[in-house]
């Protein structure tokens, strides 16, 4: 009897270690782009870094339902989105003095980094609906039948959404570009 529980005892231990092997490989493969999709979806440092942390918890848990190692950005792309969600569910606002708020005054000296900025933050301007399949473009690469896929929607929407996406970013800077000709000149 001593024998079989020690027999177990082994295949539990090889078994949490390679486990622990597949999720270290998959964390090191894809936290890069994770974050740096959370971050475009939060646009939060800290709220990114601790859904990103909590995706993984998550993606930890179930690791052993991850039956295709390709469809693992996607399988964790799902799991930040619903961390996401659930961040929403229980947050609770809170109300500020408006007179108590002070505003800091960042100016860029690099043209290039100003630029940069502008561009981020008319995309951060963007509806959900356009900032995210332009994101899931942009940030992974992914194809539109990809992101219909990690979005539950359409191709045909995709690439409408995509397509009116660009049209609002490009109209936003041609009137920034005019705002700013009008005060420079």
């Amino acid at each position: 009897m001593f024998a079989r529980n020690k027999r177990k005892a082994v295949s539990v231990s090889s078994d949490m270690m390679s486990k622990q092997k597949r999720y270290e490989a998959l964390v090191n493969a894809t936290h890069a782009d994770l974050y740096r999709y959370a971050y475009w979806l939060i646009r939060d440092k800290s709220i990114a870094e601790g859904v990103v942390q909590e995706t993984y918890l998550r993606a930890w848990k179930s690791l052993d339902s991850l039956q295709d190692q390709k469809a693992a950005k996607s399988w964790l792309i799902t799991i930040l989105r619903r961390e996401n969600a659930r961040r929403f569910e229980r947050k609770q606002f809170d109300l500020v003095d408006i007179d108590e708020v002070s505003i800091e005054d960042t100016q860029h000296g690099n043209e290039t980094e100003l630029e940069h900025a502008e561009l981020r933050k008319l995309m951060a301007g963007l509806n959900d609906e356009y900032r995210e399949p332009l994101m899931l473009q942009i940030i992974f690469g992914y194809s539109g039948e990809e992101i219909a896929q990690q979005l539950d929607l359409n191709k045909n929407t995709v690439m409408t959404r995509l397509f009116r996406a660009r049209n609002q970013l490009k109209e936003a800077l041609e009137a920034s570009y005019e705002r700013r000709q009008q005060t420079n000149g």
